[in-house]
């Protein structure tokens, strides 16, 4: 959801159909705010939410307009077990919760999260505003368990001082990376999100040698020019989020921020990346935390501890707009009861579909 009026979403057709999708693809700006809430046990808490998917359209409008030129925009994005409570049966194909990877001392961790709010605009005031607002409307219905206020920090460096997000697809590419189309027609113009949070050792990272950390990340630091295979290790962060199937790299969407207390001395990045499906950056996940093959993980994680770890289905902004029609409750008479919600049991790790069902990768340098 986009609060300019003259910026078309993106679409896809359907059935002849056409199915507004949520601006999982908009511009990269100065300033974002990851806010992710647990829902509440009332029972009301179904009502508010479906309603306020709804709503917030007009209400994104409604803060945009104070400056269309900063590009305000919101995702909003549902966890396993919060789709089954609010929408019930059918579940996107490959919704499950995120599922932690233990290898060593490192630890891709798996933490509560029912709701993600992605708002991004030039300006942080308009971000702020936009969550204040969300918050306002639904705090009875949720528990707030994580918010992270992202900036951009120079020539879209990450903190370790390496550009990120260098290999991001562009034009068509994007959509073709990010949004789901006919192999889950029920879903379609949707998409997967994984997030996490990672804090860095500062200290110890800035005692490297600069060619070590190239090194560790595959890339050169001032220019960011990529490091020839011939001298870049097989563990480096580059080659090991490096996914290839049938001979063609596949791509996923990130939008990774810095954000940081120097006062406490808390520096970190917050990874979040798009995808059409979440095996892509499950598989990234794995190749970092046990390695390609095990044990050639990614150096980056001596330096670099993920804190936590969700996993997202977007649904299309179609979807969102249409849940005040399709609600059971709101088409009930007066006095009657609506159906329960379809309840499923959330999806166990034996269960997997055959993806590794974990979290997103590092606030990595977004570089791949």
């Amino acid at each position: 959801m986009e609060s300019d009026p003259k910026a078309a979403p993106q679409a896809v057709t359907v059935a002849g159909q056409r199915i507004d999708s949520q601006p999982v693809d908009a511009p990269l700006t100065r300033a974002a705010i990851f806010l992710v809430v647990t829902l509440n046990a009332s029972k009301e808490t179904r009502a508010t939410l479906r309603s306020f998917c709804g709503d917030l359209p007009a209400l994104l409008r409604a803060v945009g307009f104070r400056d269309l030129e900063a590009n305000l925009s919101c995702v909003m994005g549902f966890g396993s077990e919060a789709w089954d409570r609010l929408f019930g049966a059918p579940r996107p194909a490959e919704l499950h919760t995120f599922r932690e990877i233990r290898a060593g001392a490192r630890h891709a961790v798996s933490t509560p999260g029912d709701l993600l709010f992605h708002i991004r605009a030039k300006r942080m005031d308009l971000c702020f505003e936009l969550a204040t607002q969300i918050m306002a409307r639904i705090a009875d219905a949720v528990t707030p368990v994580d918010e992270v206020q992202g900036f951009r920090f120079f020539d879209d460096r990450d903190l370790l001082g390496f550009v990120d997000g260098t290999e991001n697809p562009s034009g068509q590419a994007v959509l073709d990376a990010v949004i789901i189309g006919p192999e889950d027609a029920a879903f379609a113009g949707g998409s997967y999100v994984i997030i996490q949070k990672y804090l860095h050792d500062m200290a110890g990272w800035n005692a490297l040698p600069t060619e070590t950390q190239e090194r560790i990340i595959g890339r050169q630091k001032l220019s960011d020019i990529e490091l020839d295979d011939s001298v870049k290790p097989t563990s480096a962060h580059s080659a090991l989020t490096t996914i290839v199937e049938n001979g063609k790299e596949i791509k996923i969407l990130r939008d990774n921020m810095p954000f940081g207390r120097p006062g406490y001395s808390e520096f970190g990045t917050y990874f979040i990346g798009y995808s059409r499906s979440p095996r892509t950056i499950e598989l990234m996940l794995e190749n970092m935390f046990i390695g390609r093959p095990p044990g050639n993980y990614d150096r980056i994680l001596d330096f670099s501890r993920a804190v936590t770890g969700n996993l997202f289905f977007v649904p299309s902004a179609t979807f969102l707009d249409n849940l005040a029609d399709d609600d059971p409750a709101a088409q009930a008479p007066d006095g009657a009861s609506a159906p329960a919600p379809v309840e499923t049991s959330p999806v166990s790790q034996s269960e997997n579909d055959g993806s590794l069902g974990i979290g997103s990768l590092k606030g990595e340098k977004s570089h791949e």
